[in-house]
C-alpha cells in the first residue's frame, strides 16, 4: 500500500499550467456586461502549488510561459505566493500564456478559457534535466499535462523519474474533453500516467471517464485502491469518498454560501497533501481538504482565494461540528 508519510523538510514538485485570470468585477456581473475586470493568477497547476504554499508548504513549479507581459506576470505572481519559479521557462513566438475570464457568480456561470498554442503544451524533457528528484518529497501533476507533446511524454518520463526516485506521485485527473482530439485518446493517456501514480484524485465525471461512463467511475477509483493506490473522488456538494487498502472515508461538504464554482479542486488538493506533509493522518486530512475548498468558492478568484493555515484552523474550529465523516472497510 503507498505510504502517505511526505518528509516535510522537502518542497513538492509541481507541473503544469499556470497563466492569467480576469474576473468582471463587481461579483456578479456577468461578462458579456462587464466594464471592468480584475486580474489574478490562475492556472490549475500553478493554484496547486499556491494552496500548498500558503499551507505552510513549500512548492516549485515547472512549465513554460510566455515570453512577453502576460507570462512576466505569472511570474510575479507566483513569486509573490512564495513558488519557486525556477524551473519556469519562457517560450517565444505564438505561443501563449494561458488567459482565463471567469465570473464570480453560480447560477449561470461562464469560465472561458484561451488555450490555442498554449505555452505550457511547449514543456519538454530538457526541462527536467537539471531537476535532482531527490531534494523533492512528491511529485503533483494534473491531466492538462498530458494533452499534448511535447508536455506528454516529458511529464510520463518525470513521473518515471520520480518513481524511481521513491518520490510520492499524485496526479489530479483534470480532464478537460475540449483539449482532446478524441475521447479513446485521452483514456490511453490517462491509463499510462495512472500506473505510474500512487494517488488518484478526480471527481466523478472524471472518474466516469476513465471507466468508460459515469456509472461506472466509483468502481474504478475502487480497482485503484485494491492495486495499492490512494483514489479521492470526489462528489461535488455529496462530498468525497477516499479508497486506500480495504478502507473507505466518507467526507461531506462544509456548508457555505458559494459565490463561484472555480478553485475548490486546486484547494482540496493542496490542503490533503499539507495535512499528509504535516502527519496528519488521511481522514483528518480530508476534513482540511473540504473545508479549504469551502473557503475559495466562498471568495473571488483561485489563487488569491487560497486560505493560510490560520484562516483554515479557524475556519475548521468554527465548523467541524457541521461537517460529517465516516470511516469504513470496503
Amino acid at each position: 500500500m503507498v505510504d502517505l508519510g511526505l518528509d516535510s523538510s522537502k518542497p513538492f514538485l509541481v507541473i503544469g499550467r499556470a497563466g492569467m485570470d480576469l474576473y468582471p468585477t463587481p461579483i456578479n456581473t456577468k461578462t458579456a456586461d462587464a466594464t471592468e475586470f480584475v486580474s489574478a493568477l490562475g492556472g490549475s497547476s500553478a493554484n496547486i502549488a499556491v494552496a500548498l504554499c500558503r499551507l505552510g508548504q513549500r512548492a516549485s513549479l515547472v512549465t513554460c510561459i510566455s515570453d512577453d507581459a502576460i507570462g512576466s506576470f505569472v511570474e510575479n505572481q507566483l513569486k509573490h505566493y512564495g513558488v519557486d519559479s525556477r524551473f519556469l521557462r519562457k517560450v517565444s513566438g505564438d505561443c501563449r500564456a494561458s488567459l482565463a475570464i471567469v465570473e464570480s457568480r453560480v447560477e449561470d456561470h461562464q469560465s472561458v478559457i484561451y488555450r490555442n498554442n498554449a505555452a505550457d503544451f511547449q514543456m519538454d524533457q530538457g526541462d527536467f534535466v537539471s531537476i535532482k528528484m531527490s531534494e523533492f518529497s512528491a511529485m503533483i501533476i494534473t491531466g492538462t499535462c498530458l494533452t499534448s507533446n511535447p508536455s506528454r511524454q516529458a511529464t510520463l518520463g518525470a513521473l518515471a523519474l520520480a518513481k524511481q526516485s521513491g518520490l510520492l506521485t499524485i496526479m489530479d485527473l483534470d480532464y478537460r474533453p475540449y483539449s482532446w482530439e478524441t475521447e479513446s485518446q485521452a483514456s490511453e493517456v490517462y491509463n499510462e500516467a495512472v500506473d505510474l501514480v500512487d494517488v488518484v484524485v478526480g471527481n466523478d465525471e472524471e472518474f466516469g471517464h476513465m471507466a468508460g461512463g459515469l456509472n461506472f467511475g466509483e468502481g474504478f477509483a475502487r480497482s485503484l485502491a485494491s492495486l495499492g493506490k490512494l483514489a479521492i473522488y470526489k462528489m461535488g456538494g455529496r462530498g468525497s469518498r477516499a479508497f486506500l487498502g480495504d478502507e473507505i472515508i466518507l467526507t461531506d461538504v462544509f456548508p457555505v454560501t458559494p459565490i463561484k464554482p472555480t478553485g475548490a479542486g486546486d484547494a482540496f488538493l493542496g490542503a490533503v497533501l499539507a495535512g499528509f506533509s504535516s502527519g496528519e493522518e488521511l481522514a483528518r486530512s480530508l476534513v482540511y481538504a473540504s473545508a479549504s475548498a469551502a473557503l475559495v468558492v466562498t471568495r473571488v478568484g483561485c489563487a488569491p482565494a487560497m486560505p493560510t493555515l490560520r484562516e483554515l484552523n479557524l475556519f475548521v474550529e468554527e465548523h467541524e461540528e457541521s461537517v460529517k465523516q465516516t470511516i469504513g472497510r470496503m
